[in-house]
């Protein structure tokens, strides 16, 4: 009788003994716990890092020591000076971890060889499973300009977009250009015959340069000549220990007096090969950490990296210091390899994904996205994972993950039964109970496998090969992050109806324009929910039920702002629409079609024809008080008392809204007002009265403004002046202001004052001025200028003493007349960029006061120098 029942047991059994026989093949293989002699586990304690541990100290990969000898012998083989013959192409190459990339990279970024040599540029990674379609159009848009790209898909509107149209287009606008490409980390030989056929153009002698990166020697003798071959070569012993020295916080002056520390110096570089990527990561492991406690992490190094300085050597070397982190960021750093290849991975998306998954806990009152910013701090200082874009603050915004250290990750992650990543050539049965699963490649692959112990999914391809699980498919009971940013194919209504059943999700993502028109009651259903991301989709209203995620803390849903099948002023139009809406229902019609004209219909209607991009929030919305970021109410669409409980979210730290002119809307404007006084936590505020030529004059009427604000955005006609309260942000970084329609003064004198004000952006009839003039002593801490589309000004201005911290200008669709004057006047001047329609009087003229400069800017240009006027001097000496 107990026959089935004991044979269950001893099936677990043998399943648990087989468990741990694979567990300690891992640990032999990866050396994660070491035993002593008496057998007790010998564990690095992630709490016991020295306290003159340098975080802030990480030395970024463009300021790497020994690379200026290897720039120069490259920058040499280019001979980027000759001006004409047929496009050269110069591979580097060298093993993982050397700096190939880094070496482009300061080739790439040299303002006296690169940047005054060649008006077009672009960089393009290529890697292993790069789409050619889109690096097709990242070459567009870098070379030519967004806008070049945007008419060339509005060109190709109405059919699919193939290879061919966007190859020949390219090679076309190459023809008569002189520019300097990039290719990074090349894989194999197709993709080089591909891009060589486009960005080497027989006919072209204009003396285009291009480098190209590859680990793999043979490949690149197969692609060019020996003789244009850059072997890169690993540090020199003196270069390798500068760099160590810098990465731990120590001087030359610490070596020299202390004897052990210069014979544990000597052996770590030794041991790392002199390899930049392997001294980086060791150094950041060995600053947060005692000098005594060195020889013990040197014993740990694998010896395979003396000896034979291979992959596998990498391979252990980013094992040791994943070994090293602490036991809070080991489950943080591994689901990092979720992301493909290269990809630049946004620090807000990554920190609430950890915070969905439990990886980020806060205690003692400390705001748990603090705390989850303060681990991704911490992986960069370690040189686990690299900078990619950092902001005007100097606050890393992104980041990537170095190809080693990725390459490591997806093993560990893999044997652990922690990620598996499906791409291409997926088998059709998976093993193991994976815990995440993300799908890459061109075409999401049917998997066999058990989907309840899924804890996330993410797609960065196309739809999954059916009959694979929809996206909120019943079987995901235990998934908590579901997301789908990066996919290639729309969410149709009948996609998310399962969604309520998910009880356990805590971060939603879909992608841009998606076919949704509605979410769901059933989403109410989800109390642990704390991020939903619906942004660019058809909706225009929230349900009520949203009220009910008490744990919500980010809530980003805005709606597109435009029509496609029909036009807003012609009911009758849409009507006609509505009608035929049964023909498209038939089995002859795409599913997705379908869903679009479904969705677009639906989206007029239900927002009494409203052409704003915010959607109306239900009664109930102060009952989200985790609620931090709202984006974007429409101001008209919602109830009176829906706005007045805004202002009781008291967490809220970013708020967008849309207005529009309307009689009845007065008493909505006074509780607007209110709530904006009662959000004092409130770092960033955006106000869009551009729809329908509305007003901002109200903004005057707020008595108590947030005073913390250190980023506001104000679209709208402000009534000439700007609100007094804006010069009491003391705090106030960031403004961006258009269609406000200021008179000089109130741009100049007031916002002049703003103590930290680093970033100002003046758009479309922001200004109304013909003139200006930045004054003496006025805009003390302001880095960037941004003026685009201006058309009446002509002139640009800048005392002596003026914008003392000013880097970069940047001008698009205005045209100065009378110049850009003053700019010997800004010491510290890194760059002038003329993006788009961005003309300037006499451009030769700028040009030569530009190279007078003392701090030597680069004169950056978006369109060809023959667009601008070069001045007579330049007509007559050419």
């Amino acid at each position: 009788m107990k026959l089935k029942d004991r044979h269950r047991i001893a099936i677990q059994i043998r399943d648990l003994k087989i468990r741990v026989e694979e567990v300690s093949i891992r640990n032999t293989r990866y050396n994660l716990i070491r035993m002593d002699v008496s057998g007790d586990i010998d564990e690095v304690n992630a709490h016991m890092e020295d306290l003159r541990r340098l975080s802030a100290s990480n030395i970024d990969e463009a300021e790497l020591v020994g690379f200026s000898k290897p720039k120069g012998e490259l920058i040499k083989l280019m001979d980027v000076n000759t001006k004409d013959g047929v496009a050269k192409v110069v591979f580097v190459v060298g093993m993982g971890g050397l700096g190939k990339t880094t070496l482009a990279r300061k080739t790439y970024e040299s303002k006296e060889t690169i940047l005054n040599n060649f008006s077009y540029r672009a960089w393009i990674t290529v890697s292993q499973t790069f789409s050619k379609i889109e690096m097709l159009k990242d070459m567009i848009m870098q070379l030519f300009g967004h806008e070049e790209l945007k008419q060339r898909l509005e060109d190709l509107e109405g059919k699919i977009v193939q290879v061919d149209d966007l190859a020949s287009y390219l090679k076309l606008k190459l023809l008569d250009k002189r520019y300097f490409i990039v290719l990074d980390d090349l894989w194999s030989v197709d993709a080089w015959r591909l891009i060589k056929d486009i960005a080497i153009p027989s006919s072209n002698i204009k003396g285009s340069r291009i480098i190209v990166t590859t680990r793999d020697i043979g490949l690149a003798h197969e692609c060019t000549s020996e003789s244009f071959i850059y072997h890169l070569k690993p540090l020199q012993i003196e270069d390798a220990t500068n760099l160590l020295l810098r990465k731990t916080g120590k001087t030359h002056e610490d070596v020299q007096n202390d004897e052990d520390m210069r014979t544990m110096v000597s052996k770590i570089v030794k041991k790392c090969g002199c390899l930049p990527l392997a001294i980086l990561a060791i150094g950041g492991m060995l600053a947060a950490k005692a000098v005594e406690m060195w020889e013990s992490i040197y014993k740990e190094i694998p010896l395979e990296l003396e000896s034979n300085p291979s992959l596998e050597a990498m391979r252990r070397m980013v094992t040791l210091s994943y070994n090293h982190l602490p036991s809070h960021l080991k489950s943080c750093f591994l689901y990092l390899s979720i992301f493909p290849e290269d990809f630049e991975i946004k620090r807000s998306r990554l920190v609430d994904r950890w915070i969905a998954e439990g990886f980020v806990r806060a205690s003692g009152g400390v705001n748990v996205v603090d705390v989850g910013i303060r681990y991704f701090t911490e992986l960069i200082n370690r040189n686990m994972i690299q900078p990619s874009k950092v902001n005007i603050e100097g606050v890393v915004k992104s980041c990537r993950v170095h190809d080693i250290m990725r390459d490591v990750m997806v093993s560990v992650s893999r044997d652990e039964n922690f990620v598996h990543l499906v791409g291409d050539s997926e088998a059709s049965i998976i093993e193991g109970n994976f815990r995440h699963v993300a799908y890459h490649g061109s075409k999401c692959q049917n998997i066999g496998m058990d989907w309840s112990h899924v804890r996330s999914i993410t797609m960065f391809g196309e739809r999954p090969m059916e009959p694979s699980p929809s996206v909120c498919s019943t079987n995901m009971t235990m998934l908590r992050a579901l997301d789908l940013e990066n996919t290639r194919f729309p969410i149709r209504q009948k996609d998310i109806k399962n969604i309520g059943l998910l009880c356990h999700l805590k971060y939603v993502c879909f992608p841009r324009y998606s076919y949704i028109c509605t979410l769901p009651k059933s989403i109410g259903k989800l109390r642990g929910l704390q991020n939903l991301d619906i942004r660019n989709s058809y909706i225009t209203a929230l349900p009520t039920e949203i009220s009910e995620l008490h744990s919500l803390r980010s809530l980003r849903c805005s709606r597109l702002c435009f029509y496609l099948r029909f036009d807003i002023d012609d009911p009758m139009d849409c009507l006609m629409d509505t009608l035929r809406l049964p023909m498209l229902c038939t089995p002859f019609v795409d599913p997705d079609y379908h869903a679009g004209i479904t969705a677009q219909l639906h989206m007029p209607y239900s927002s009494r024809w409203s052409n704003s991009n915010g959607v109306r929030v239900p009664r109930g919305i102060s009952n989200l008080k985790e609620l931090q970021t709202l984006e974007v109410v429409d101001i008209n669409q919602t109830s009176e008392k829906a706005v007045k409980e805004l202002g009781g979210l008291i967490q809220l730290r970013k708020l967008s809204v849309v207005t529009r002119r309307s009689a009845e809307q007065k008493r909505k404007i006074l509780y607007l007002c209110a709530a904006i006084g009662k959000l004092s936590s409130l770092r960033s505020l955006g106000v869009d009265a551009s729809y329908g030529g509305s007003t901002l004059e109200w903004l005057h009427d707020i008595s108590s403004p947030p005073a913390l604000l250190n980023k506001l955005k104000l679209y709208g006609r402000l009534g000439e002046r700007m609100p007094e309260w804006v010069g009491s942000l003391k705090h106030l970084m960031k403004i961006h202001l258009r269609w406000n329609k200021l008179k000089e003064d109130q741009i100049t004198e007031m916002l002049g004052k703003l103590p930290k004000l680093m970033l100002l952006s003046l758009g479309v009839r922001a200004h109304v001025g013909k003139k200006l003039v930045f004054r003496a002593r006025s805009f003390v801490n302001l880095r960037k200028l941004c003026v685009n589309n201006l058309d009446k000004l002509m002139e640009v201005g800048f005392e002596q003493g003026a914008l003392p911290q000013m880097e970069m200008l940047e001008f698009s669709l205005c045209d100065l007349e009378s110049g850009i004057i003053g700019i010997n006047h800004l010491p510290v001047l890194k760059q002038i960029s003329l993006g788009r329609k961005g003309r300037v009087v006499n451009l030769g003229m700028l040009q030569a006061e530009v190279d007078k400069h003392p701090n030597h800017p680069v004169l950056q240009l978006e369109e060809d120098r023959s667009e601008h006027d070069l001045g007579d001097s330049v007509r007559e000496s050419a």
